[in-house]
């Protein structure tokens, strides 16, 4: 795919979405962090659910902290692997207390350093909360960069790196929230919307559906 071809994409993206971000609810970056940890192999929806619930009673690494393993559990049961997301957050909330003044690190080595803290969830933080240029490429990203041409890769690494080199800049900050949606609502796995994608006539995949 060509350099123009790849900016009227973004513009495109753009103009249908001027202000993209997560759709996961939160606050603060601590509530954003905690979501993110949550989110793992589950819905934003269903993370949201549970944080509507737990936010309002504890929404600080002394207040979840204080709820304990089983008290945490309560509220985050009906996520996905909630019993090692709920150990993997108390130590999370005990070392930024320890460690960081109760305040979330705005840099990839003391995020990743935090139980069940890895590249890509580093990576939606360093974007999200922080405004920095970050790909965090999940399933979602990983497919729509491979399938449309805008950055094949043969892992997420790959398309990671090649999104960051090859975006243009004006559009880093908030790529990675448009090839999300494109991906999940649009760009689907097993049935794209091509005949109702903006992005059609420049997308490269061979296979379109009508």
């Amino acid at each position: 795919m060509n350099k123009e071809k790849r900016r009227l994409i973004f513009e495109r993206l753009r103009e249908n979405n001027p202000h993209p971000t997560t759709e996961l609810e939160y606050t603060t970056p601590f509530e954003l962090l905690i979501a993110v940890i949550l989110s793992a192999q589950a819905t934003d929806v269903g993370v949201n659910k549970a944080t509507r619930k737990l936010y309002p009673v504890a929404n600080t690494p002394e207040a979840i902290y204080a709820l304990g393993v089983d008290g945490l559990k309560e509220y985050i049961k009906t996520i996905g692997l909630f019993n090692s997301k709920a150990e993997n957050v108390i130590k999370t909330c005990r070392m930024l207390i320890d460690k960081h003044n109760s305040v979330v690190p705005n840099n990839r080595e003391d995020l990743e350093a935090l139980p069940g803290v890895g590249r890509k969830t580093a990576n939606v933080i360093l974007n999200t909360a922080f405004g920095q240029p970050a790909m965090a490429v999940d399933t979602h990203i990983f497919r729509v960069s491979n399938r449309t041409g805008i950055a094949p890769g043969k892992n997420v690494l790959d398309v990671e790196k090649r999104l960051l080199r090859l975006v243009p800049k004006e559009f880093l900050i908030d790529a990675h929230h448009w090839l999300i949606l494109h991906g999940r609502y649009v760009c689907k796995a097993r049935k794209p919307q091509c005949g109702s994608c903006i992005i059609e006539d420049l997308c490269e995949y061979r296979d379109k559906t009508e």
